[in-house]
């Protein structure tokens, strides 16, 4: 098919890049089709590596809390809660301090040199390497755990389900120190698509909320926020996909224990650090394990993608009379 240049709109003189098959349309087009050829050739590569592995131990393989390579009995039970709770305690702490610097950055609180800085400043968190995080860590964060965990521990004791939330021992290297790491991880993302998304709210909405009486915190929590949501979910979708994703901090900060025992302050293991670990040194039925759990790690993070898609329609279809 010959490729033809986009045609000139004779009213406003600009090129329409929507008539006609043009090298742009045909770039991105196989640009698309290139990226999601090779994301099935990964899951299919994946599955065949993992299918010894399937074939012994089936869906068993999602229920067992035993990793044993000298037995070779393997179970990623305790890597999947691992991976969950930590993730999802990073949410807890990331997404409330994300949205208020996100609300703060979107409104006129600051001149707009100082707002420039900060954001400026955020973003380039997302930039530091794992590694940088997780020596940071190691110096900052363990001995800080380490002080908390003495504490709660004493101060929870007897006391129902947190007893067995912040129950003894306390270890430096646990699920929490690995959990508030990743929260500053993710920080970035959701600051950043957040306040996007608040800028992006038209002015008119706020006029008119101000017309109506509001004051400047109605307009932020009754107006720009519910209005916002579509990017706020989408902020948090992915924050949460790069935090059951996150290896190197991790592995040097969770202690990479094969228990797990409901205890935020006691090691733990997740899927992406359970591949940094052992894969190095991995050999037969071990290699298939560990492809095996690959994998599942790759169904985890498509079933949050589909639940964001779906809360995202949800929250858009809500707020498609504000909008």
């Amino acid at each position: 098919m010959p490729v033809r240049s986009p045609e000139t709109d004779p009213k406003t003189g600009l090129k329409d890049f929507r008539k006609g098959p043009d090298l742009f349309r045909i770039l991105c087009g196989v640009a698309s089709v290139a990226t999601v050829a090779t994301l099935v050739w990964m899951i299919l590569e994946i599955t065949h590596q993992s299918l010894p592995a399937i074939g012994k131990f089936g869906l068993g393989f999602l229920f067992d809390n035993r990793w044993q390579p000298n037995r070779e009995i393997y179970g990623v039970l305790p890597f999947l809660l691992g991976t969950t709770v930590s993730s999802l305690i990073a949410i807890l702490f990331a997404l409330p301090l994300g949205l208020s610097v996100a609300i703060f950055l979107s409104e006129d609180f600051l001149p707009p040199t100082a707002r420039q800085f900060i954001r400026f400043t955020i973003e380039m968190l997302a930039a530091i390497p794992s590694v940088v995080y997780g020596l940071w860590g190691i110096f900052v964060v363990v001995p800080l755990v380490k002080e908390f965990g003495m504490w709660a521990v004493k101060a929870c004791k007897g006391v129902p389900m947190l007893g067995t939330l912040f129950g003894p021992p306390a270890y430096p290297n646990s699920i929490l120190t690995a959990s508030l790491v990743l929260a500053l991880m993710i920080l970035p993302t959701i600051t950043a698509i957040s306040r996007a998304a608040l800028v992006a709210v038209p002015q008119t909405l706020r006029e008119g909320s101000y017309a109506l009486g509001a004051t400047r915190w109605e307009t932020i929590f009754s107006v720009l926020l519910p209005t916002a949501a579509p990017g706020i979910v989408a902020a948090t979708i992915l924050a949460l996909g790069r935090a059951m994703g996150e290896t190197m901090a991790v592995a040097m900060l969770i202690g990479n224990s094969p228990r797990f025992t409901g205890s935020l302050l006691s090691p733990g293991g997740t899927l992406a650090s359970l591949l940094a670990n052992q894969f190095g040194e991995a050999v037969g039925l071990q290699v298939a394990s560990l492809m095996y759990a690959a994998l599942i790690l790759m169904a985890l993070t498509l079933l949050v993608n589909i639940a964001g898609e779906a809360v995202l329609r949800y929250t858009q279809s809500r707020t498609a009379g504000i909008r």
